[in-house]
């Protein structure tokens, strides 16, 4: 069965955005992309670079981790706000709102109804793994639905922002397994953990 993973950029401190939700990585952002950092992504997850670094880079590569990516409205926004209707045309692209009645990409799949059953569903169907983009809010409400956590943690704090979770996750203590770590010469450490509990 599929696995849907949340691989996501953190910062020391448990945040993965501002605390105004905008791009980190962005032109006004405040976390670093060194070299190292970009060439392990390039080798590694390069299905999870959007489609503008994916030609600048000109990374080809369809990579082997996922074939679907969810994201929540307000994570989808940041792309539209800079003009990408749909930042992974190469992966089955899923956005979950109750807000929005279209897409301007017809390859974008606007969903309304429950994140859970839709994630659900998703497992059942062949393919690689659903990767969970984010942001905190989709990821609080599917915090029982996810079997691996990679965390990309930055060599930084920021004090306050948006959380791995939001405040939608219940209290639910889980229990994860280490099951790969690289650290970067650069100071960031790519943490893949698995379930234990489940």
């Amino acid at each position: 069965m599929r696995r849907l993973v949340y691989y996501i950029a953190t910062t020391l401190d448990g945040f993965i955005a501002g605390p105004d939700g905008a791009d980190p990585t962005g032109p006004d952002g405040f976390w670093p992309v060194p070299e190292d950092y970009l060439r392990h992504l390039v080798a590694e997850y390069p299905e999870t670079l959007p489609v503008q670094a994916r030609q600048a880079l000109s990374v080809t590569a369809e990579g082997t981790h996922f074939d679907t990516v969810l994201e929540g409205r307000r994570t989808y926004e940041i792309g539209l706000a800079a003009g990408i209707a749909n930042a992974y045309p190469h992966l089955r692209h899923l956005v979950f709102s109750r807000t929005l009645t279209e897409c301007p990409d017809p390859a974008v799949e606007l969903v309304a109804g429950d994140p859970v059953e839709t994630v659900r569903a998703l497992k059942r169907q062949e393919g690689k793994d659903i990767w969970l983009l984010g942001g905190g809010e989709l990821a609080g409400s599917l915090y029982a639905e996810i079997d691996t956590l990679i965390l990309k943690v930055g060599p930084l704090t920021i004090g306050d922002g948006i959380p791995l979770f939001s405040r939608k996750a219940a209290f639910d203590p889980r229990t994860w397994t280490l099951a790969d770590h690289t650290a970067l010469g650069s100071g960031a450490v790519f943490l893949t953990y698995t379930r234990a509990d489940g």
